[in-house]
């Protein structure tokens, strides 16, 4: 890409396929004014990403906006401020604010978060109706979406080779308030259609290997664009097929984004996002007789009463209480870890301090 590339894109430009509009705009103008590009990150490298300007794909240097913090580096998604060189690859050297983004944990003993997808409209939480629904998985899963400011969507895929969807979708609809349940199969069609109707602008493919989120990409693409590979006959799962993120238009203004699968997924500053999930949980909370009531053994507590007269399941209360159990757990280390970072501050600050004495002892 040149200096030469320096026309500014509109809502209704090449960008727009992948989700520019007229917010993200009038954000852009100081930056448009400074002679810098807008563009969006469809894919990243150890310091490289693929991007898209208006004048097409590129590639382009990223290490001003890499950070060593999972959860703020540059990821798929985030819309860029490119600066242009004329002979050289561009560089990325801002990231607009996001509107949303998809953060897990780590599986890294540091506490940090790590963002999946980013500026997401609509996350597809995706479980495979090749067996059992593991409800467990689609509740972490929802609480992950909510969590980011998304909306979610529960897509049942493998729909034709399941006895009974119908009773498949009613199962999950129960596990899922507020959040859209779809049947799909990529290999009928069927489902496909009123899928894509509750898909609107950047859309994150969210699930476990061998789910068939690839598979449904290229359904809902309509071209076999993203790799799809055979699932283990012994435990269901699939092979890492896709192995980075990446972004690409799927027509009207929405974009789609396949993440890799997710053999494990823990929350990151979820406490919203469990709420969302968890919604039914939190009304009958509100009639409990002590304010901070955990569900667990008090007297008048309205959840336990709600479980021992059926209306609210025994495995949705567990389900909840070890969500908000490794919530809280990974806040306290977080937390430690910041305290931890601060002192580490304030010690390289003393250090210096002591040295500059030190030095203005032996001038004297």
């Amino acid at each position: 890409m040149s200096s030469e590339l320096t026309s500014s894109p509109s809502a209704s430009g090449p960008l727009a396929a992948y989700g520019w509009d007229a917010s993200l705009d009038a954000a852009f103008a100081d930056h448009r004014a400074a002679g810098l590009l807008p563009c969006r990150v469809t894919g990243v490298d150890r310091g490289r990403c693929d991007i898209v300007t208006e004048h097409g794909p590129a590639r382009a240097v990223s290490t001003p906006v890499t950070s060593p913090d999972p959860a703020r580096t540059v990821c798929a998604g985030d819309w860029g401020v490119l600066r242009p060189r004329s002979g050289e690859l561009p560089v990325l050297e801002a990231l607009l604010p996001r509107r949303s983004a998809i953060v897990r944990s780590t599986a890294s003993a540091r506490s940090e978060g790590q963002v999946l997808a980013a500026n997401v409209d609509t996350v597809a939480v995706v479980e495979p109706l090749t067996g059992p629904v593991d409800l467990a998985r689609v509740e972490r899963l929802l609480a992950l979406a909510w969590e980011s400011g998304a909306v979610p969507v529960v897509v049942l895929t493998k729909a034709d080779r399941h006895p009974a969807p119908d009773s498949a979708v009613a199962e999950v609809a129960a596990v899922a308030p507020g959040a859209g349940v779809v049947a799909v199969s990529a290999v009928t069609g069927d489902g496909l259609d009123a899928l894509t109707a509750l898909l609107t602008g950047t859309v994150a493919l969210l699930g476990p290997s061998g789910a068939g989120k690839s598979t449904l990409g290229n359904a809902l693409l309509g071209a076999d664009v993203m790799a799809t590979g055979e699932v283990r006959a012994r435990d269901g799962r699939g092979r890492h097929t896709t192995v980075r993120r990446q972004l690409l238009p799927l027509g009207g203004g929405r974009v789609l984004i396949d993440t890799p699968g997710l053999r494990g997924v823990g929350l990151w500053d979820a406490a919203e996002g469990l709420q969302r999930a968890f919604p039914e949980i939190g009304e009958l909370a509100e009639e409990c007789r002590f304010h901070d009531c955990s569900h667990t053994s008090e007297p008048g507590c309205a959840v336990l009463a709600a479980v021992a007269d059926g209306t609210l399941p025994q495995r949705r209360l567990d389900s909840y209480h070890k969500l908000v159990r490794e919530n809280e757990w990974i806040a306290a280390r977080s937390d430690a870890r910041l305290r931890a970072e601060i002192r580490r501050g304030h010690r390289e600050i003393s250090r210096s301090l002591r040295q500059s004495y030190r030095l203005r002892g032996r001038k004297e």
